[in-house]
């Protein structure tokens, strides 16, 4: 019995548009930002009293319980701050409320929650915070595209009152702008 070879032909330039993207993915794409994810909790507080200096996203260890109350909307960052401790970034000062469907195994609201991040950014951001005299908080948490909890981590120093007075300045003038150029 012979075996046969196959033979692959370059395509034509007007067949590569017609094929689509039926196949496999490809290793080298990466996600289109926003699809896919959805978006639970944000400190808005934040970007008014402190200046961002870094930020990073990281995962976070949360009961069932948790998550299911997460999907619902019941997430407050208000108070939240992160620290560090034993080596390791918890999730300090967040509210999860209680999911009704739980029962007995229902979640403490504010337990701490550890937070996972890759080695190389724990020991960048946890040596500025430690030496600068920096803040690490939440910004945003968020379910990614596999429904994956994801908390994004900033690195923050807290803004002195005239600067506050200046993003009010800021924003008010911004305001001031657009509500000109509406009425053209």
């Amino acid at each position: 019995m012979s075996k046969k070879k196959s033979v692959t032909l370059p395509a034509s330039p007007g067949t590569a548009a017609k094929k689509g993207s039926g196949g496999k993915k490809s290793a080298g794409k990466k996600p289109v930002a926003g699809a896919g994810f959805k978006s639970i909790a944000e400190n808005r507080k934040a970007k008014f009293q402190y200046e961002l200096i870094d930020s990073v996203e990281c995962g976070m260890t949360l009961m069932g319980s948790e998550v299911k109350s997460m999907r619902e909307g019941k997430l407050s960052l208000d108070e939240a701050y992160i620290r560090v401790q034993k080596g390791e970034l918890w999730l300090i000062g967040s509210d999860i409320g209680h999911y009704h469907n739980a029962g007995m195994w229902n979640h403490d609201p504010r337990r701490p929650r550890k937070l996972l991040v890759h080695a190389r950014e724990f020991e960048s951001f946890a040596g500025m915070a430690r030496e600068r005299g920096l803040t690490l908080i939440p910004l945003r948490v968020y379910f990614n595209e596999r429904g994956i909890a994801k908390c994004v981590m900033g690195l923050v120093r807290g803004k002195k009152l005239h600067d506050k007075r200046e993003t009010i300045k800021k924003r008010e003038a911004e305001r001031g702008l657009q509500r000109v150029m509406r009425k053209r």
